[in-house]
Parts: structure tokens; sequence; C-alpha cells
């Protein structure tokens, strides 16, 4: 049996969820499919696994700042709301790596390109984001590369 797509995977969770009655969760997944379809739609592609992943990401960021906003405005009930969608979100996206391992990571991909200034940063970005988008919070990955190049 063929491996189920990540886009296929959430369209069968969405039916699970109108079957079951979770309001919840399938208002979210339809927000993720919108958004799948919506890129879908403006590159005139069929997204694979990675595309997905990039989406996802995407939502999950976006969810995270509208959550530090909503709670420095008092407004814990929609931030309550964002962080139940951010949940969900997080569900479809691969484990997250571990410190030791986005450093290993950030090392390898600094000695691949061969940088050592931070004019050098973009290439080693561009190696890093295939391997690391959806499993780590890109900011901190890019200031931990800085860090190692400013200290070159």
């Amino acid at each position: 049996m063929p491996a189920v797509s990540l886009k296929e995977q959430i369209q069968q969770d969405m039916k699970a969820a109108m079957k079951s009655g979770d309001k919840a969760r399938l208002g979210t997944i339809r927000l993720i499919l919108a958004a799948i379809k919506q890129r879908e739609v403006d590159e005139r592609i069929e997204l694979d696994d990675a595309q997905v992943i990039a989406v996802l990401d995407k939502m999950a960021k976006q969810r995270r700042e509208s959550i530090t906003q909503y709670q420095a405005a008092n407004r814990n009930d929609l931030a309550q709301k964002e962080q139940a969608e951010l949940e969900i979100i997080l569900s479809y996206l691969p484990q997250p790596l571990e410190d030791s391992e986005i450093e290993a990571l950030v090392q390898s991909a600094i000695e691949e390109s061969g940088a050592n200034s931070l004019k050098e940063m973009g290439k080693v970005m561009a190696l890093l984001k295939p391997k690391i988008q959806g499993r780590a919070d890109m900011g901190q990955v890019s200031a931990k590369v800085k860090a190692i190049l400013s200290g070159k």
C-alpha cells in the first residue's frame, strides 16, 4: 500500500472530524486545506509534502505571533483559540529537532557552504531550510548561524 501524502492525510482527518462532530478540529483543518489550496491555485502546482510542511510552518508562525499579541492585550479567550489551532497544526508537522541536532545541522551547513562571514549567511540558510523547515523556529536557527559566523 503506497504511503499517504500529508495533504491526503489532512483530507482524511477532515472527514473523520466531520463524522465525529469535532467542530474545533474541523474548522482548523479547513483553514489548513484552504491555505494549501490557495498556494496551489496561486502557483498552479500540486503541493508535495515539503511544500505542505512549508504552508503549515507559516500557519504555525502566524498563530504564535497572534498568541503573543492577544496575551499582551489581555485577550486570553482569543489566545486560547489560537493555541488550540496551533496544536492541531503542529500535529501535522514533523517532530521538532533538539537543540543539539540543530547545532549539528548548522555546523555541517557552514562547513559545506564554506561560509566564514555574515555576508555568506544566505548560503548557509539556503542549505539549512529544506532540512529544518517545520522542525525548528527559523528565527532561532538564523540567530545561531549569525552567532557562529560573527564569532569567526
